[in-house]
């Protein structure tokens, strides 16, 4: 089955409902499917939870992480090889160090990275690059 690592920015412009929301629900609807598996490292739900807190309040927040539960993508832990290689995108091609850990979770899973965020531009020869744009 073909895996796919969300962004933190594929799961905010589900959630927002923004250009390209279409795509991820696509994306979603082939997980619940049994076609898809949907991938997510804490480090972006993470960013997704502080984003919508910055932007929309705590208790919006909440409620968009119990959404994001209810949808079928699983949370995978960082661990230190997830950490180096996430610093390494940083150092190689000076992707952001949060953005690294969708990065180095696609790569060591062998799948695709589904964003909005044009800095995945600069590894688009490294990963494949599903853009939710």
């Amino acid at each position: 089955m073909k895996r796919i690592v969300l962004d933190a920015s594929a799961v905010m412009t589900f959630s927002a409902n923004r250009p390209g929301a279409e795509k991820v629900e696509q994306l979603i609807q082939l997980a619940v499917d049994g076609k898809r598996e949907l991938l997510m490292c804490v480090v972006n739900w993470g960013e997704v939870y502080y984003s919508v807190w910055r932007d929309q309040g705590p208790g919006f927040a909440l409620h968009l992480l119990a959404q994001i539960a209810q949808l079928p993508i699983h949370l995978v832990p960082a661990d230190t090889d997830l950490a180096r290689h996430a610093a390494e995108f940083k150092a190689n091609f000076n992707l952001p160090y949060v953005d690294g850990f969708a990065a180095a979770l696609a790569l060591t899973c062998k799948a695709s990275l589904a964003t909005s965020d044009n800095d995945f531009a600069r590894i688009e020869k490294k990963l494949d690059i599903l853009w939710t744009m």
